[in-house]
């Protein structure tokens, strides 16, 4: 007599599977073929997207052939335009926290009551208060650090205007309570007198933080009207916030030489702390000659 074997059947040539069983088994054959194709796709397409990121920022850093006063490399300094009336930029970052410490302490001992340029019947007692900050001028090549001539190389690129075209840089300190109202950095000939060249520019460095106040203000951006009775004195309009190491730079006249209007500005009082700036005022014509 046969005996029949009791037990799970094991796969072989002549074992058969229940209709469920084969369901489950061609379900778990499925998933496992539809992940591992989306694995290999996903590995794939990510050495695909890497190599042309790669390729991409090799593209962009090739750098075209220049001329003899060229530069040999591809650069990018950031910037804002805060404004087209007058025409204002933002660099955030233009110099380091200690490259701006080396400047100050540089000029810290040298520091005097800053002097204003007076119009036709102006006199410093009717412009006392005016301008209050305490400054000195120091000119890159008296710098052993290096710091303002790093500075003054990359001004020339953003302005594309030769540093020979720029005054030494005034470095200025503003206390508690000290301010520069509202004024224009190009000279108009009927007001000061016949000039020998134009300032046509200005790049603020702002060497500090400042805890409060003490912003550049442009009361009359993009023709903002201040009226009859405006006060010089007053802080309003556009305010720029000092930020260590951030540059600002504006034009004071238009490109056919003539003054911008909106370019006036001024120093909002300091009220918590204290500003150091380094200003560059750049001019039509080179100051080296």
């Amino acid at each position: 007599m046969m005996m029949k074997s009791k037990g799970k059947r094991v796969f072989g040539s002549k074992s058969k599977l229940d209709l469920p069983a084969v369901f489950f088994l061609c379900f778990c054959f499925f998933l496992a073929g539809l992940f591992g194709s989306m694995i290999i796709s996903q590995d794939a397409s990510g050495v695909r997207s890497r190599r042309w990121f790669l390729e991409s920022v090799e593209e962009e850093n090739d750098s075209m052939p220049h001329g003899e006063t060229g530069e040999s490399r591809v650069d990018t300094i950031p910037f804002q335009v805060l404004s087209w009336r007058p025409r204002a930029l933002y660099f955030p970052n233009f110099a380091t926290a200690e490259q701006c410490q080396s400047i100050i302490e540089m000029a810290r001992s040298k520091l005097k009551p800053s002097n204003l340029a007076l119009r036709k019947g102006e006199t410093a007692d009717s412009t006392k208060g005016d301008r209050t900050s305490s400054g000195t001028f120091i000119g890159a090549s008296e710098d052993t650090s290096g710091s303002l001539d790093f500075v003054e190389r990359k001004i020339a690129r953003v302005t594309m205007i030769p540093k020979s075209f720029g005054e030494a840089f005034n470095i200025l300190r503003y206390e508690i309570g000290q301010r520069y109202v509202s004024h224009y950095d190009a000279f108009n000939p009927a007001e000061y007198g016949p000039q020998k060249s134009q300032r046509i520019a200005s790049f603020l460095l702002y060497l500090s933080d400042v805890q409060e106040g003490g912003e550049t203000m442009f009361p009359m951006e993009n023709g903002s009207d201040v009226g009859v009775g405006f006060d010089y004195r007053s802080c309003m309009g556009l305010k720029v916030k000092p930020r260590q190491g951030d540059g600002l730079l504006f034009y004071s006249v238009f490109p056919n030489g003539t003054i911008d209007r909106t370019s006036i500005h001024g120093s909002c009082p300091v009220i918590k702390g204290e500003k150091w700036v380094a200003t560059k005022w750049i001019r039509d014509e080179d100051q080296e000659d």
